[in-house]
């Protein structure tokens, strides 16, 4: 249980670091490139390690990596990254934290899955608590500008929920350590190519704080808490371990709120409660077969 919330807190420190490098002048383009660039030794040798002794993969399972890795990691990261420079750390928590429910929003448009009454309610409540935040950002110094910053990350997450939908099958036949690192390896390598075609060389001269926290978002907010999830799943099963990350919102409302000096109101907080306890009545909603 400790490292699942130790995972989950880690996990969402990630939007903390990147407002935090915001205020240095970097754009989303070099400041994800950075991020990826020193988490990419990670990733490589976590798909080297997971592919010891395997298979080679077919050639369908590289089409599929290259697509999982473009949907689940780079497009999410991207969109994430610069939805972040328009609303706070606390809204983008909690419009990625309606993951689950937009999983199964797509299972429905796709497949025809049912979703139940409970499932309904959980959604229902949840969208509620971020419309609440949302509504107070339009009002505060974001301004339209929280508009545009909350489609952004909404695009994440769907990107995300796509790579969910469809990671299944292949899960099952390369493994998740293997798919993860695979795909993560693929996202970095865009990142390196977006910014090479996108930027000069001359802006990847930032400041020496930009690093640091690039070097602290690719180590403690990104290989440091995909080990931990794992090492907690081994130990207590992925269903508790999941609950767990229903403490991510609220670390990120209070680091927001010390580190980044974000409105801490009564509005937000009532709108992070409704949010968790939306998923809470969600993700203990009995699924259909």
């Amino acid at each position: 249980m400790a490292f699942a919330v130790l995972g989950a807190i880690a996990f969402s420190g990630k939007a903390i670091i990147v407002k935090l490098a915001y205020r240095h002048g970097v754009d989303a383009v070099t400041l994800i490139m950075y991020r990826m660039l020193f988490a990419l030794p990670i990733f490589a040798a976590m798909a080297w390690w997971a592919s010891r002794g395997q298979a080679p993969l077919a050639q369908r399972d590289w089409l599929g990596v290259l697509g999982l890795g473009v949907s689940g990691y780079y497009l999410a990261s991207f969109l994430d990254f610069a939805g972040l420079a328009y609303i706070s750390a606390s809204l983008e928590r909690l419009i990625l934290y309606l993951n689950p429910t937009i999983v199964l929003l797509l299972g429905w448009a796709l497949y025809g899955r049912g979703i139940r009454a409970r499932q309904a309610l959980g959604m229902a409540l949840s969208y509620c608590g971020v419309v609440l935040v949302f509504g107070m950002e339009l009002r505060g110094q974001q301004g339209a500008h929280a508009a545009w910053g909350a489609v952004l990350v909404l695009g994440s997450a769907l990107s995300y929920a796509v790579y969910l939908v469809y990671s299944g099958e292949m899960v099952k036949r390369l493994g998740a350590l293997r798919l993860v690192g695979l795909a993560t390896t693929v996202a970095c390598v865009l990142c390196l190519l977006q910014f090479a075609l996108l930027r000069p060389w001359s802006a990847a001269l930032v400041a020496p704080q930009v690093l640091w926290l690039s070097v602290l978002n690719a180590t403690l907010c990104t290989a440091v808490p995909v080990l931990l999830v794992m090492m907690a799943i081994e130990r207590i099963g992925a269903s508790a371990a999941a609950q767990t990350g229903m403490v991510g919102p609220m670390s990120t409302l209070l680091m927001g709120a010390w580190l980044l000096d974000e409105p801490f109101t009564l509005w937000v907080a009532a709108g992070t409660a409704l949010v968790i306890a939306g998923i809470f009545v969600f993700t203990r909603a009995p699924r259909r077969v």
